[in-house]
């Protein structure tokens, strides 16, 4: 039986063409990959690229200059926070988030549409193995490329899982029996038309954005078309710690308001919803509250 795509660049002895995560004294990363023959240069010295090939991983180097550096493979959260970008990436915490809240599991389908810079393509892409299928839409051809690249470098060439469209996934969406649907984009209650046909029953859509209000009107729409179940909205923060033997405090900085989360599942066909039994407060739509949709635009 084959490794799954990309398993044997995460194992072994540092290889030629592998990616090698640095960290200095200060804790600070230098990320690098490995070819024969070339040197590493820092302010601090360099050293041969040959030192680490054939090493395992977790060993340390020194430079010419005296200065040791602890070489290991990058984490994919370490990865998407150093390649190259188009567009913003969705960070490790929210990709976290999604993997876990979205239920995106082994063999999964999933289409996904905003592909930024491959951040979360290649999250899925690890999630789903190689038995699933993930079809990614993205409207700009630019940010497109941006990703393939991103993507291929860290699985180490094409992932058979993936498929990757350039345009709107409104407009060429075919994809039938999808189980998930992750919406990173600007007004992605444009799509929820075409994401309920797609869906299966019980299939999970999951929206990532960015403004209250970009999150309300999502809310809304999914309310208003009504093959949803309530939606659940949230956001996530991370606050890392100092810890010095009894000097235990949080640190002065921290990973705060990314995005908004929020998840809906697709009922079965001719099913309403049931009705919220919480409503909301007096006022909270306006008197000349007419819908989501009401004044035609965007949102953009």
């Amino acid at each position: 039986m084959s490794e799954p795509t990309g398993a044997a660049r995460r194992r072994g002895p540092f290889k030629v063409g592998d990616q090698v995560q640095l960290t200095d004294p200060k804790g600070r990363h230098y990320t690098f990959t490995l070819e024969a023959g070339k040197n590493f240069h820092t302010h601090k010295g360099s050293f041969p690229h040959d030192e680490l090939i054939g090493a395992p991983e977790g060993s340390v180097v020194r430079t010419t200059g005296n200065v040791a550096y602890l070489a290991l493979r990058p984490l994919l959260p370490d990865y998407v926070l150093s390649m190259p970008r188009g567009a913003a990436v969705v960070y490790p915490k929210d990709a976290g988030q999604i993997l876990a809240f979205a239920d995106i599991f082994p063999g999964a389908r999933v289409v996904e549409a905003g592909v930024g810079s491959g951040s979360l393509s290649s999250f899925l892409l690890r999630a789903i193995g190689d038995q699933g299928m993930l079809h990614s839409y993205e409207r700009r051809e630019d940010f497109a490329e941006i990703a393939q690249q991103n993507v291929e470098r860290y699985f180490g060439g094409p992932h058979p899982a993936w498929q990757l469209t350039v345009g709107d996934l409104q407009d060429n969406l075919s994809d039938t029996d999808v189980d998930r649907v992750i919406l990173d984009m600007l007004a992605p209650w444009e799509c929820l038309e075409a994401v309920s046909k797609a869906l299966v029953p019980g299939g999970i859509l999951c929206c990532y954005v960015a403004t209250t209000t970009q999150l309300a009107r999502t809310v809304e729409s999914i309310r208003e078309i009504g093959c949803f179940n309530e939606p659940t909205a949230w956001e996530t923060m991370i606050r890392n710690w100092h810890i010095e033997g009894l000097a235990v405090r949080p640190d002065h900085r921290m990973i705060g308001h990314t995005g908004f989360l929020l998840t809906a599942r697709r009922l079965a066909d001719g099913v309403e919803p049931p009705m919220r039994r919480r409503r909301p407060a007096k006022g909270a739509y306006g008197e000349d509250y007419a819908g989501p949709n009401a004044d035609g635009g965007s949102g953009r």
